[in-house]
């Protein structure tokens, strides 16, 4: 297929939902190399206790079962954009491919062909990613010995005590971006604020933080 026939065909109406996705990896990777955000900006922490151990009328039953399912495919334990660059290639190629040989011109026939698609390009996914699993856990332990807590660091995306944000602080000589929260529910965090971490989240993989005032610590 030329290249002017590919151009075209991803971006007839039957691909544009899968053009749409790989174009929204493309931008977010392309911001991740600009330095504008970190590459685990948006990125899922699974709550740690679920499970399917709870009793059939717990009403927390059915988001346990979404951290099991989210978990097989490896969400979680590899940041969500990366597995998602891996559904978005798999499902391109096989939207614009079988679009082409179906001679498909019809959008809502497309988004159909888009469903088997994705739960495939899922499946591709888990496969591609689980040899990045362990990589992962390396890079997190690794990142975990340098311990931050106690030092000041410095806002780089807005924080809350509900909305994860980013930080930047520098940690026996290694520079350090951290997800973030807010310690305190009364408390919103700035870009461009200076803050304490004070604690580390194991439920939602992220440092505490509160505001620093350098005139207050003198």
């Amino acid at each position: 297929m030329p290249m002017t026939e590919l151009a075209q065909a991803a971006l007839s109406p039957p691909n544009l939902v899968a053009t749409s996705l790989l174009i929204f990896v493309l931008l977010y990777w392309l911001t991740v190399i600009l330095g504008l955000l970190d590459f685990k900006t948006l990125d899922l922490h699974l709550d740690p206790d679920g499970g399917l151990t709870e009793a059939p009328n717990d009403p927390h039953l059915s988001v346990a079962w979404l951290n099991s399912a989210l978990a097989f495919f490896n969400l979680g334990r590899v940041p969500l954009m990366v597995f998602v660059s891996f559904v978005a290639l798999p499902l391109w190629v096989g939207s614009i491919l079988t679009n082409y040989y179906t001679h498909n011109t019809s959008w809502l026939l497309g988004l159909a062909f888009c469903l088997p698609l994705f739960v495939g390009s899922l499946l591709v996914a888990k496969v591609l990613t689980t040899p990045f699993v362990k990589l992962f856990a390396v890079l997190e332990k690794d990142q975990a010995g340098t311990n931050p807590i106690g030092k000041v660091c410095t806002v780089l995306l807005p924080a809350s005590h509900e909305h994860l944000g980013q930080a930047v602080v520098k940690a026996n000589g290694d520079t350090l971006m951290l997800n973030v929260k807010a310690a305190s529910a009364a408390t919103e965090l700035h870009k461009g604020d200076t803050a304490l971490i004070i604690d580390y989240s194991a439920r939602s993989r992220c440092y505490l933080i509160e505001p620093y005032d350098h005139d207050d610590a003198r």
